[in-house]
């Protein structure tokens, strides 16, 4: 039924008033905590007729509650009924949903926008011909990466086919690393490693190698080195000089030394085997094995909190000025939240990269919705917010010069298979897609960033 809005108005003012005695002196009313509804909805659209829409309401809440809903039509204010509305925009443009709650007096609403073009309701608001583009397809000036293991490409299936379609770049999830790679003294296994290159190689895709040197990642044996300060520098030279020289002409780059800074004040080097046994410029050591292996392959520092910590920052850039022309890029790890840092952060990290004429990687990139575990489910909310922040990092990344630009990594392709989700023990949707390898809003959020 329609609902007159000046009704509506009146329905939703919140009066407050007390209570009079006989002798017209006013009690005052008892203070309540008021029980508020948040309202939210999401929508789909039909299989069968694409300009039609199904709204479903997904406002949480215990008490009973009014709610009515704005179609964005112009046709005024109708009554919420049980269950889904269906919908239809016959003509191109852009509709505001509005979703009315009404509990207690007080009216919240939630909105979304409806955007519809000649083919009909664009999926997740993203129109036009990009629609069915590729990120890689979309990224003209720079890769875009996923991560992959050895099983996931051996398995082939939809990972692999999205791999295919969507990413220029792949990164060995753990498997090139050297506890992987080089297990035991004299002994290399690059099985996982050949799998994912092979993968690569058949399907024209470039590799970012990670990471040869890092201290969560060294075999048992290694740390536990028996031999000489100088045989443990010449068996870090041969395992550096053999990977690169196998994987020579077909991994693109490589990540060196990986988070090589403590987090305390000053941001010393880490306290490693590889500092012990080869002194403090162990990683210029090692970027100059790395560099004599493979002169045409494109060397990183790779390390998190880059840009959210500007004396950490500091302590990388020291290192790569110490480095000088043995490095060429900063792979600046990109695990970050829907809330921070802040946009001013990044954009301050990827100037002061450009300012010192290296490349520029961001790495490692997912984006958390639920840092403050308050939420139990991804809700349009936040899963619009997330997707503003791949926007924004995109946005960021994709206005530096072309000489700067690398490579754009996402750290992992669907929700459930983040890291994330057991390092910080709660649920988590920091990926583009969904656990059934659905695009979510960040995906499109990513394609904005390149608009």
């Amino acid at each position: 039924m329609k609902i007159n809005k000046l009704i509506l108005l009146l329905v939703t003012t919140l009066f407050l008033f007390s209570c009079s005695n006989e002798e017209g002196s006013f009690i005052e009313p008892e203070v309540v905590t008021p029980v508020t509804v948040k309202p939210s909805f999401s929508y789909t659209i039909s299989t069968i007729d694409p300009y039609i829409v199904t709204f479903q309401n997904t406002t949480e809440g215990s008490v009973q509650y009014q709610s009515f809903w704005d179609y964005g039509l112009g046709d005024g204010i109708v009554s919420d009924n049980a269950g889904v509305s269906g919908v239809r925009y016959n003509e191109a443009g852009e509709y505001t949903v509005k979703y009315y709650v009404i509990y207690d007096g007080l009216t919240t609403i939630a909105t979304q926008t409806i955007r519809v073009d000649e083919n009909g309701v664009c999926p997740d608001g993203f129109c036009g011909s990009t629609s069915d583009t590729s990120l890689k397809d979309a990224a003209t000036t720079f890769s875009v990466g996923t991560i992959t293991r050895s099983s996931w490409v051996n398995a082939g299936g939809k990972h692999t086919d999205i791999l295919k379609k969507e990413f220029s770049n792949i990164t060995s999830e753990y498997e090139m690393k050297m506890n992987v790679m080089y297990p035991s003294q004299g002994n290399y296994d690059f099985s996982a490693a050949d799998a994912m290159v092979d993968f690569a190689q058949a399907n024209g895709l470039n590799v970012h190698g990670h990471a040869l040197i890092w201290h969560n990642a060294t075999p048992s044996w290694v740390v536990n080195f028996a031999g000489t300060n100088a045989e443990f520098e010449a068996m870090v030279k041969d395992y550096i000089t053999t990977t690169l020289t196998r994987f020579k002409g077909k991994v693109r780059s490589w990540d060196v030394v990986n988070e090589a800074f403590e987090d305390g004040s000053g941001h010393p080097l880490r306290n490693s085997v590889f500092r012990q046994k080869m002194g403090d410029d162990y990683i210029k050591k090692c970027f100059q094995f790395a560099r004599d292996a493979d002169p045409d392959v494109l060397l990183f520092y790779n390390d998190y909190n880059m840009a959210s910590s500007s004396t950490k920052r500091a302590a990388m850039f020291n290192l790569v000025d110490d480095l000088g022309d043995l490095i060429d890029g900063i792979g600046a790890q990109m695990h970050i939240s829907y809330n921070g840092p802040s946009k001013s952060q990044i954009q301050s990290l990827a100037d002061q990269v450009v300012a010192k004429g290296k490349k520029l990687h961001f790495a490692e990139l997912d984006i958390r919705a639920n840092p403050n575990k308050d939420i139990t489910s991804l809700t349009d909310e936040r899963a619009q917010e997330q997707r503003a922040k791949y926007k924004e990092v995109v946005q960021i990344y994709n206005s530096i010069p072309l000489a700067n630009k690398f490579a754009l990594t996402v750290w992992g392709v669907r929700d459930n298979e983040s890291w994330l989700i057991d390092f910080w023990g709660n649920a988590d949707w920091p990926l583009l897609f969904d656990s059934n390898y659905n695009k979510k809003a960040a995906y499109f959020g990513f394609l904005e960033g390149l608009q």
